[in-house]
This record gives C-alpha cells, structure tokens and sequence, in this order.
C-alpha cells in the first residue's frame, strides 16, 4: 500500500521508485544531508530519469531516524522556508536504510560491498573523522580507532568502517568506490583521505597502497542553511503537507553544491540539479567556510552571550549586522584565493540569508563543537593576516567571544551548555584559570585547536585578550557596538 506521503500537498515523487539503484552509500542520515545531497538525487531522478538512488546508514546515534525513515517506506519531506512561505517537496531516492547499532555491522559492510556501489558519502560532522582540526590528521590514540584497530573486521568509526569495506572489496574481486565527504571542513576530501590512508597504513602496508591507486576521495563544498528540527518545524510541515512526517527537514531556499570531478566509478549527473563540477574546490571552500562558516560562529558565539538566540535576531542589531559584514569583506575576503567571484555580492546575499525570518537558525546549535570550527573558520585567517601585517581586530573578538561562552557561565549568570569533544579539556583550561588574561592564555595552550605557533604570537594574544576583557567588562551587545563603530 502506497504510503500517505505519496498524497501529501507537496511535490511527490513522480519517477519509478522501483527503478532506483543503491549506487550511493551514505553515512550519516542527519537533516543537512536530506535537506540537501538526497534532493540534488530526487531532482535529477524527477526531472533527469536519473536511477542513482541511496543506502543511508547511521554508525553512532540516531536510531530513531532510521526507525522514523522506515516506518514510511524511506520518503521524507524537505520544507524550503521563506518570509514569502513554505514549499514543500517529498524525496523518494532512498532505497535501504541501515542502522549499525540495530541491524548489526555486518549489513553495513554487506551494503557497502555490493558491486553496484560507486561512491560512499559522509556527513558525520567534523569531530566524526577522528582527526585533529590543526593538523589534518587521524589521532592514533582517539579511543575509536584504537579498538578499531585491535579488531578491524568490527569497526566502530567511519574511516574503520570505509577501509574494512574496501579491504573486503579488494578481497573479493570488486572495484573500489569514490569517498566523499560533504562535511564543512577544508580540504575535505584531503582530509578524508589522510585519515583513511593512515588507518590502512597503521591495519596493512598493501591494502593502504592499494586504496592510495585505486580509490578517490573528492573534495566538496556544500551550502545551505538547514536549523535543527524542533517539535513546531514539524508542526509545521504537518499544517503545510496534511501528514505528519517525524523524518522531515525545514530549511532556506538556497542550495549551493561544489564538487571536485574525480570519481573511479561513476557519478549522477548533478550538474543538471544545479551543482557546479569543477577540477579544484578548495577556493570555493575557503570563501564559503570564512566568509559563511566563519562570519556564522562570530555572530553564534557573540549573539549568544548578548542574549539573541537566533541568527536573524542578530541580524535585527544593526552593529551585529555592520560587524557581520565587515568581518567578511575586510577581515575573511582577503585571505581567498577563489577567482571570478563578486564577494561584496555575496556577503551582502549571506546577510539576506541570515535575516530570514522563517529560519529561525538557533544560535546555540551554530555555536556547537567550536574547537573543531575556529581553525578553518578563523585561526587560518589569523595566520595569514599576521604574515601580511593587516589588520583582524574581529576575527580576534570572534575567537575572545567563544572563550567567553565555553567559561560555561552567560552574562546574567546563567550555565551555558556547552557542547564540544574537547570540553574536558576546555573545562580543564577554565577551571585551572583566574577569570581574564589568565583565562585566555589557558585556552590559547590547547594545542589540538590553536596550534604551537598563534599562542606565541604577541600581537594576536594581546587582541584576543583585549576583546575577552571588554567582552567581560561591558558585555558582548557593547563590545559589538564598538567594534562596528572601530570598523566602521
């Protein structure tokens, strides 16, 4: 019996769903991946006849939304938001969904190693590569990849999981798949393929050499703005769609999709849905983790401690808007290499982005997981404002206001919860520290986030300190205020 999505007031999958191949593996079933690469899929199947259809796969967590997913025979729906009104679409493109904690490993790698397979993607969030953010590389002793490594047939992490699958696959005979990361970090597919790469080292010389010839790891760049699911979106979307939908998504009409063409086994054609094929991402990855990425955790931690707890509340305060933008186009636009790009044009879109109303983009959820954030989003640009002697005043109260709200303490003295993978460390450098200077040059010694170089650097130390002690002084609203007027 045809599920009640498929009479939904929304575009409904029209293509044979029968039809569909499970050409793709993902990893990681969370909201930004079903409000965007699985709708790139369900347009080019719609509109283009595509069969390239998706495997999705929890490894860690979310077993309610594979339960939520199956329950509807794998539809979802993905509710675009504006100020003008919501739209909504209903995906079909996924075909199986897998849990490994549910349905056991063994269907996982069973799934990964079926021969049709072309490509496996991630969204596992940075912390999810087992790496340290300052280096690029896999961290041998991460507890994950320590028991992966004493019993690699059973793996827990993702790079385990993508070298068991490929050893299987080089066992058997089968061609190797492309590997590719849709996650917001730099140079993702490096990444991706440093981490793999050490971890079949560390497992066996051969099969790391193989996966070296064999096996490609494209970097991409993703965008859109897609706000944690709260009980009223999907209110929400049950008022817009007529059916209840525990799986659906809301997010911003925009959708931008960068990908480097270097595939050994095939890819959809996602340029017809939009996406833009090109021979180098890291420009274009750069542009968007400072310009958006960086300008988002600015205004995440500062808005946050100045009480608003959304994005286009923030962008309601006139400094915070002013501040945003010079942010992006005096202190991140510098720093790109990307050609061909009119950057006052797209900080000025960013900021329309961020004043949608309809988004609701928690601040809070922005400010997550910061110690795997500021070095791309900031401390890169740091570096290179210091070798070129320019001027990065508030990139230094960017990284002063996330000091000031991993303290765990807001401004009306209230606890923050503070979410990070290194938060006992953090908390170690805050509790081992007197309030203020101190303070800072504690945090500034945590060297898996800031490095050994920046902490030693006299200049930078005095900014970041000069912006902690004003933050804690006249708070972060006045702070803001006076570095928009500063910049102005």
């Amino acid at each position: 019996m045809a599920h009640k999505l498929l009479s939904a007031r929304a575009v409904t999958p029209t293509y044979s769903r029968d039809a569909l191949v499970p050409r793709i593996v993902h990893l990681g079933f969370g909201a930004f991946h079903r409000a965007h690469q699985a709708l790139y899929a369900d347009m080019l199947a719609a509109e283009h006849g595509s069969d390239w259809g998706y495997c999705e796969v929890n490894l860690i967590g979310g077993e309610q939304q594979i339960a939520d997913l199956r329950a509807q025979d794998n539809l979802y729906t993905v509710a675009e938001m504006s100020a003008d009104g919501w739209n909504a679409r209903v995906v079909g493109v996924v075909k199986r969904a897998l849990h490994a904690g549910v349905d056991g490993l063994e269907a996982v790698l069973d799934a990964l190693c079926e021969p049709q397979v072309a490509i496996v993607s991630l969204t596992i969030t940075e912390k999810g590569y087992c790496h340290a953010p300052a280096t690029g590389q896999l961290v041998l002793d991460h507890p994950l990849i320590v028991a992966d490594l004493q019993h690699p047939q059973r793996p827990g992490s993702a790079p385990g999981v993508i070298v068991e699958a490929l050893a299987r696959r080089k066992a058997a005979g089968l061609p190797p798949f492309s590997v590719m990361s849709c996650d917001n970090m730099p140079e993702n597919g490096h990444v991706l393929k440093n981490v793999v790469l050490a971890f079949a080292a560390a497992r066996d010389a051969a099969l790391a050499q193989w996966i070296a010839d064999k096996v490609t790891f494209p970097s991409t760049m993703v965008d859109r703005i897609v706000p944690a699911v709260t009980p009223q979106t999907l209110e929400k979307i049950e008022q817009l769609t007529g059916v209840r939908d525990p799986a659906a998504v809301a997010c911003e009409p925009f959708r931008q999709w960068v990908i480097e063409d270097n595939f050994v086994a095939g890819r959809p054609a996602w340029e017809k849905a939009g996406a833009e094929l090109v021979s180098d991402v890291i420009p274009f990855e750069e542009m968007k983790l400072r310009m958006l990425n960086g300008s988002h955790s600015f205004l995440a931690y500062t808005g946050y401690l100045a009480g608003y707890q959304h994005i286009n509340d923030c962008m309601e305060d006139v400094h915070f808007r002013r501040a945003a933008r010079a942010l992006m186009l005096n202190e991140q636009a510098p720093t790109l290499r990307v050609k061909g790009v009119d950057l006052a044009r797209y900080a000025d879109l960013l900021i329309e982005r961020y004043s949608n109303p309809a988004l609701r983009h928690r601040t809070w959820q922005i400010a997550m997981d910061g110690s795997q954030k500021l070095p791309q989003r900031l401390l890169d640009s740091v570096r290179w404002h210091r070798v070129h002697g320019s001027r990065f005043e508030l990139l230094a109260l960017g990284i002063a206001a996330w000091m000031r709200y991993v303290g765990g303490v807001d401004e009306q003295g209230a606890a923050i919860d503070v979410s990070d993978p290194l938060l006992p460390v953090i908390q170690q450098a805050v509790e081992r520290s007197d309030d203020g200077a101190a303070r800072v040059k504690a945090l500034l010694g945590i060297v898996a986030i800031f490095g050994n170089e920046l902490p030693c650097d006299a200049a930078f130390t005095a900014a970041v300190t000069q912006a902690y002690l004003m933050l804690c002084e006249k708070g972060a609203k006045a702070t803001v205020a006076a570095y928009a007027e500063r910049v102005a």
